[in-house]
């Protein structure tokens, strides 16, 4: 990789398409499953998202081992797939994307407020 594909992001956009290519294999109830944990990840992703990338190998990674045992969805991600993701991120009630911003605010204000009152 070089610092072109890192820069413009190409390098996660071929991972990416790799990811649902390899989805594409599974079967229908895991694809559904698949979709799923990636919109209940992306609040959990950085500005590029590069954070996601190793959490979404990983969890395609345990489908397509799940799916070839012949387990079902349920067996390998539960029935809360919203929760299951929060602990891929981190744990439950990791900070998303929101709660990163509503700080970085929070502290800009309290400095600005700081300097005004100071």
């Amino acid at each position: 990789m070089n610092i072109w594909e890192t820069l413009t992001g190409s390098d996660m956009t071929r991972e990416y398409q790799a990811f649902d290519a390899r989805a594409g294999a599974l079967p229908d109830d895991y694809r559904t499953a698949w979709e799923q944990i990636k919109e209940h990840l992306l609040p959990y992703g950085s500005f590029t998202g590069r954070n996601l990338m190793p959490i979404l190998d990983g969890a395609l990674g345990l489908l397509e081992e799940t799916a070839a045992e012949g387990q079902s969805v349920q067996d390998a991600l539960g029935e809360d797939i919203p929760g299951f993701c929060a602990a891929l991120a981190g744990e439950e009630g990791a900070r998303d994307f929101r709660d990163r911003w509503r700080a970085q605010l929070n502290r800009n204000v309290a400095k600005k407020l700081g300097r005004l009152g100071g």
